[in-house]
């Protein structure tokens, strides 16, 4: 399954887990949106539907696009790929990353990825994305039951019914 992001260069290069991905191999790295896959998912936390694993045959054929760029512009960002992707929210689940902790929905690249693939049923892949970073490990070990609900969903409508669990 293809993983890609799509780098709007807005962020710490520091602090990027976009780039990290990119540099042990586990994403491909885009700076123009043109050049990102037509009909892939977009992890976007403005979409209306829910990521599940009815999405997988789209994931594995297109493959999962993630957006990396400051939260202050993020809106704006996912607006000029919503048109060419479909576009699926994450459910709920909390960020481990040091400058998000215990906030809902301000995922790092990674931890979107991670989420995403977990849901897929790829738990070995997010374990070794997630540790990557020393704070990696802790996002499972923070969003162990719901991720584990999640995986376990057939569909969008039982993700949000989940999710409402949750919140």
């Amino acid at each position: 399954m293809k993983l890609i992001v799509y780098h709007a260069d807005e962020d710490d290069p520091k602090k990027c887990s976009a780039k990290k991905l990119h540099k042990f191999g586990f994403v491909k790295l885009e700076t123009k949106i043109r050049k990102t896959p037509k009909d892939a998912i977009l992890l976007n936390p403005f979409a209306e539907k829910a990521f599940s694993k009815e999405d997988l045959k789209i994931a594995e054929k297109n493959g999962i696009l993630a957006v990396d760029c400051s939260w202050k512009n993020a809106e704006t960002s996912f607006d000029f790929l919503d048109k060419r992707c479909n576009s699926r929210a994450l459910p709920f689940i909390v960020a481990a990353n040091p400058v998000n902790y215990g906030k809902p929905f301000k995922l790092t690249t990674l931890e979107a990825f991670a989420t995403a693939v977990y849901i897929l049923g790829d738990i070995e892949k997010a374990e070794e994305m997630l540790n990557l970073y020393k704070w990696g490990p802790g996002f499972l070990t923070l969003n162990k039951e719901p991720l584990k609900d999640y995986r376990n969903a057939k569909n969008s409508s039982e993700i949000i019914k989940i999710m409402k669990q949750y919140m």
